[in-house]
Parts: C-alpha cells; structure tokens; sequence
C-alpha cells in the first residue's frame, strides 16, 4: 500500500506518493496564473486550480500504480480562499487569496458592530481582510448577483472532494481559518451565520482532520490511476498540515517555515485565549493531531528579504553565482560577519503580519555608519526577521505556549549559515527532516493513519527522518538576547513615522 498527499497553494499544487515508511515514490506539480485584476486583488481560476490538481493526482499515482497503488489520499491547501458554486455546480467567481485584500474595510468595520472580542472568543482569530468571512461579505455587498445564485461556499479542500464525486467536507483547521467556525463548539457558528445571513446549509460538513470523508468510485479512482475505493481524508489548512509533515505530534516543537514567508507552528494540549494572544493576533484553532491546537505566527516579509538585497545589490554574486552553478543566496551569505552585527533592523518591507498586524508598515535599519560592510546589512536584515519571530515566540511564552525545539522546513532550511543565525538568534536548537514536502507528507500520514489505525505519533517516528540539528552558540545568543531588549520597544517607537 502507499499514501498520496496533495498540497494545493497559491501558486501551484504537488502530489506526492509515500510508501508505509514515508519514502517518496513519485511526485507531479503543476503551476497557475494568480489573477490580480484591480489593485489590492488576487484570485485563482478556481476551475483551474481544479483540474490542474486532478492533473498531479493522476501523474503522480500513475508512476507508481503497478508497483504500489495509492490506497489513501489526503488534502492540504491554502486557507481562507473560497469558491462560490451554482445549483448545478457551476463556479460562479474566482478564488479570492490570502493576501487579497479588497474586504479591509470590512474587516475594521463589521468586527466593530459584532463585537472584536466577541468574534475572537467565538473563532479564535482576530480580523482581518485574508478570512473568508470578510471576502465573502464583499461578495455579498458587491456581487449581489452571485450572492443570491450561489448554493455553496467551498474552500479548495471541499472543491477538490466535489470534483472527486465525494460529500464534501472541510477539517476543522481549515474551516476556523473561515471565520465563520466556532472552535470552541466544532460547529459552524450560528450568530456569525446569522449576523452575515448565511444558511449553514450553503457550507460543507465539518470533519476533524484525518477523518475519513469518502471512498471514491471505480470511474474515479481509475482516473486517478489509485485503487478502487481508495479512501480521501480530511487534512485542511497548509500550515497545521506541514507542522504534522515536520514532525510536530506533542507540545514543546514547533514547524518553522522558512520560505517566502517565514511561519512558526506550535502544537499545544488545550485552546488558549488570553489578551496577549489577541493584542497579538495570534490565533488558537485546531490542530493536525487529534485533541491539540495550533496557532500561526508569520512574518510576511519572511525570504522576500533575501530576493529583495540579491535584486538591488547582487549583481556581482548573481553573475558569479551563474558561472559557477551556485546558489546566489549562499555566495551573497558568505559576505555576512561571523558575530552579530551592530545593526537593529524593523523588518516591516512588507505589511508585519503577527503580532502588530500593521498594513502600513514601513521599514527601518538603525546603527549604519561608513563602516558598516554590504554584508553587515545583509545579515542585519536576517537577524531583523529573526527578531521579529522571536518577538512572537515570547508572546506564545507569557500566554503558556512553550517552544522549545523548532524543525525547519521550506527554502531557508538549506542553508547552514541562515539556520545557524536563527538558531543564535531564536536560542533554540533547529532540526532539519529529510523530506521537505511537509504538507504532502502530513496529509499522507493522516491517510495512512486513517485506514491503518495506527497513531499519528507512530508514523511520524518512522516517516519523519532527521538529517541535522543546529544548536545556539551561547556567546551569540546571549548577544542576541540583550539586543531583543531593545527590538521589542522598536515598532512603537518608530510607528509614528511610518507613511
């Protein structure tokens, strides 16, 4: 028997095929177009996105169908993106994505009118235009046309289960990521329902992840070149899924996503609301694993750094990088100092995502003197992301949500001079795992979980295979520490002087 996991993003989807020791047998990818019409929009074809997923489901399982079958599939996907479908299920609009952000001011004024921290209790989020209750409020007032045609609301999970001939259904990490989902209750939320007036029966059913939602037919599982009546699983949003796909099965470790944006993971035994989480805006939803919860904290600027100093000040390395068939991004970092820098860096090139949630942000690099070398900046922009994740690492520390170990996964992940600065910075020990796929493989393991009965922690201890582990260096960490002083006091002191 195998197990597939597709993982269907924002960019693109990937199918990958897992033996019973979490070994990679095949694997198919597709990309797509983001749409941004209008400025501050960013839509998906969701028919598209669709097909392209059935697409890398086919390949995928295809190059392993004689040798072992898919028996199990499950499904991660980028949260808050939904799809409006018709009585015949005709889709009616495309996807608005995460960082569409046409709902903002929505997002300021219904939380105002329902409550902010009424919803927060309810939902265990805080508002903002990426969730799906506020887009489809926009839908509602600006798409009167689709409101009123539309018979179903799916997000990409629920979509893909549809085009499978299954019963829809979403997991509860995905369904909290809507807004409109009570994670206290496991039930769409009737007050929410009521104030936006949406019927709950133009939503899915809500399973918890590694549930099963269906057996797909003969017709369909030869289309998908898997066994007849091969099981589909609920999985649910990317992030608790990776986190599962790193490892992560207990308090105390935590997935660190160190790709475009830079997310942090955690598992924790039971919900946590407190102030600090929602002055924070760190949200508390189900996670992955039965019984635990999980929370994002996320810097949107994250590895957009990295791009950002190679395009304006690499020039040199990018030539060389060509020339010799090396990567840019560790010739640019074998210029950066060995100790910490004297640089304190706001790293807010982008909108700040967690804690501040701060749309008009705006950058900072304090402590430059003529001395100060190319590579200095490049570092001190580093350890500014590092910092600022750090910052968020606390909050979760005074709100009883202890970190002790973080796994590494996504681009950064590969580069020993980037997790030795985290590791220095964050002063905690950072394990790198050999498959990188981590939401493909999460959602594997909950397939295999599913039929298997065997436990989830079980799986991981065999499928999720460690290949190195970064300890702090004290002597840097403490350097770093002092400096963090500093740091969290820097977004309010430089606030006023952002555009």
């Amino acid at each position: 028997m195998s197990w597939m996991g597709i993982d269907i993003g924002t960019s693109g989807c990937k199918a990958v095929v897992f033996d019973s020791q979490g070994r990679v047998l095949a694997s198919a990818s597709r990309e797509y177009q983001t749409l941004m019409p209008q400025a501050g929009w960013a839509e998906l074809d969701s028919a598209a996105v669709i097909e392209a997923c059935v697409a890398v489901l086919a390949e995928a399982a295809g190059r392993c169908l004689h040798a072992d079958a898919v028996t199990g599939i499950g499904v991660t996907c980028q949260g808050e993106a939904f799809t409006a479908l018709g009585p015949t299920g005709a889709i009616l609009n495309n996807a608005m994505v995460s960082f569409d952000t046409r709902a903002a001011a929505l997002a300021q004024s219904w939380p105002a009118q329902f409550g902010a921290r009424r919803l927060y209790e309810l939902t265990g989020h805080t508002a903002h235009p990426m969730f799906t209750l506020f887009k489809i409020l926009w839908l509602r007032e600006h798409r009167p046309d689709v409101w009123e045609t539309a018979q179903r609301f799916y997000c990409f999970e629920e979509l893909l289960h549809a085009r499978l001939g299954l019963d829809p259904a979403i997991s509860y990490p995905l369904a909290a990521r809507t807004m409109l989902f009570n994670v206290r209750t496991h039930r769409w939320d009737r007050d929410i329902l009521a104030a936006v007036g949406l019927d709950e029966q133009r939503l899915a059913r809500t399973l918890p992840a590694g549930a099963a939602v269906g057996r797909l037919s003969t017709a369909v599982a030869r289309e998908l070149n898997v066994l007849p009546g091969a099981t589909v699983t609920a999985g649910g949003h990317d992030q608790p899924c990776g986190a599962l796909g790193a490892g992560v099965t207990a308090p105390g470790r935590a997935m660190y996503g160190m790709g475009t944006v830079e997310c942090i993971c955690p598992a924790f035994p039971t919900a946590v609301f407190s102030e600090s989480l929602f002055d924070g805006n760190l949200c508390t939803y189900d996670f992955t694993a039965g019984g635990m919860y999980t929370t994002v904290a996320f810097s949107l600027t994250g590895g957009n750094l990295l791009r950002w100093y190679r395009d304006q000040w690499g020039a040199a390395e990018q030539r060389q990088a060509d020339e010799q068939k090396r990567g840019v991004y560790d010739l640019l970092m074998e210029g950066m100092p060995e100790a910490p820098t004297g640089l304190l860096v706001l790293p807010y090139f982008t909108p700040s995502g967690t804690p501040y949630f701060e749309a008009h942000a705006g950058a900072a690099i304090l402590g430059l003197t003529l001395g100060t070398q190319r590579g200095e900046v490049l570092k001190g922009l580093l350890e500014g992301v590092s910092l600022e994740m750090k910052l968020n690492i606390e909050i979760l520390r005074e709100a009883g949500v202890h970190i002790t170990e973080l796994v590494a996964t996504g681009g950064g992940a590969k580069s020993p001079r980037l997790l030795q600065l985290k590791a220095d910075v964050l002063n905690r020990p950072i394990t790198v795992v050999e498959v990188t796929e981590a939401g493909c493989l999460g959602v594997a393991m909950l397939a295999c979980a599913a039929l298997t009965n065997e436990p989830l922690a079980e799986i991981a201890r065999r499928w999720v295979r460690p290949v190195q582990a970064v300890e702090p260096r004290p002597a840097h960490a403490a350097v770093y520490e002092a400096r963090f002083q500093h740091y969290r006091g820097l977004y309010h002191a430089l606030k006023p002087f952002m555009p």
